[in-house]
């Protein structure tokens, strides 16, 4: 359909999103069915994510889950959106991936981001506070010589079995963190869509500033955020409800919560607050129609000139969500693993 979309790499970003009459167990378990799926029909990566005492994921151990990912797997790439560096000793955070890329070796990506526990609780519990994200150039120039053996920190002190080995790492990031992601010579992961003109402006900052590294000889940009295919319009827009709603609601309660199914959201009667953050969730993200979403991903693609988009689409329905995943690989392409070769 398009072959701009078509020379672009196309992956998925799960939150292990817990919905409501579903526990976090089922949640954790769709996550490796969904990754499955997913490289069947012949997506690049599957990513999970690190989120800690939120009732609405239960996503809270992205190496362990990512184990567990690339074990139910054979070809997809596996990796992190990311480990959120501060929260952990680099060191530990090293040793991690280097099991992981010893275990699944040539399909670990180490995707690494610079947020604190969000709350000053989940921040006391983990042992950390919001000064722990400034140090994070340093907290990830310790990381990298971890596996590299440069890093001087601690002499006489090795990272096993990482040092040696080459896991990818990727920088999720908007603002300051492109700049850090350009001086150290890493791909860049930014989101999202929606803030177009903010996240070109970054995605050009990046490039102008990138320093060529011994991860990576050129920028290299993945472009993320939601896309919700179906057969209609209207069918689309209804993928979008469950995480608008949690979203608006977590904005005026405090609590990020498990996804509502769409027709007892459209039955709430919202205050004034909740409906205003509500409709401003439905929109911005590029849901239609496969025709529709053609055309809205090859305008990103063409503007961000990404060399990757990273789907990070949550939903109540399962069914319907794996549906959008196939017409948006009927869209881009994809080729199976089966058939490749």
């Amino acid at each position: 359909m398009s072959a701009l979309i078509e020379s672009t790499r196309i992956s998925v970003l799960d939150r292990s999103r817990t919905r409501e009459g579903h526990d976090g167990p089922e949640a954790l378990r769709g996550t490796v069915r969904l990754a499955q799926e997913l490289e069947a029909l012949g997506y690049h990566r599957f990513w999970v994510s690190e989120h800690h005492s939120v009732p609405g994921v239960a996503g809270s151990a992205p190496t362990v889950l990512a184990a567990a990912v690339a074990a139910a797997t054979s070809t997809i790439r596996v990796g992190t959106g990311g480990v959120m560096l501060p929260n952990h000793q680099p060191l530990v955070v090293a040793e991690q991936f280097g099991v992981l890329e010893s275990l699944f070796s040539g399909r670990i990506d180490m995707g690494l981001g610079r947020s604190v526990g969000f709350t000053d609780g989940i921040r006391k519990a983990l042992g950390r506070d919001k000064q722990d994200a400034v140090d994070f150039a340093a907290q990830l120039d310790e990381l990298l010589g971890w596996f590299t053996g440069g890093q001087r920190a601690h002499p006489q002190v090795h990272a096993r079995p990482a040092e040696g080995l080459r896991v990818p790492p990727y920088l999720l990031a908007t603002g300051e963190g492109a700049k850090i992601a350009a001086e150290a010579g890493l791909p860049l992961v930014i989101g999202d869509i929606r803030g177009r003109d903010r996240m070109l402006a970054a995605v050009d900052r990046y490039r102008q500033e990138f320093r060529p590294s011994a991860w990576s000889e050129r920028p290299y940009v993945v472009v993320s955020g939601t896309v919700a295919v179906a057969a209609t319009e209207a069918e689309a827009h209804r993928l979008l409800i469950p995480e608008a709603w949690s979203m608006a609601y977590s904005r005026t309660h405090g609590v990020f919560p498990p996804l509502a199914p769409p027709e007892r959201i459209e039955a709430l009667a919202m205050t004034a607050k909740e409906r205003e953050f509500y409709e401003s969730g439905l929109t911005g993200h590029i849901a239609g129609t496969e025709e529709q979403v053609t055309d809205a991903l090859e305008a990103v693609v063409k503007d961000s000139a990404a060399d990757e988009v990273l789907v990070t689409t949550s939903t109540y329905d399962r069914e319907a969500l794996l549906d959008s995943f196939r017409r948006l690989a009927r869209i881009a392409e994809l080729t199976p693993p089966a058939a490749q070769g």
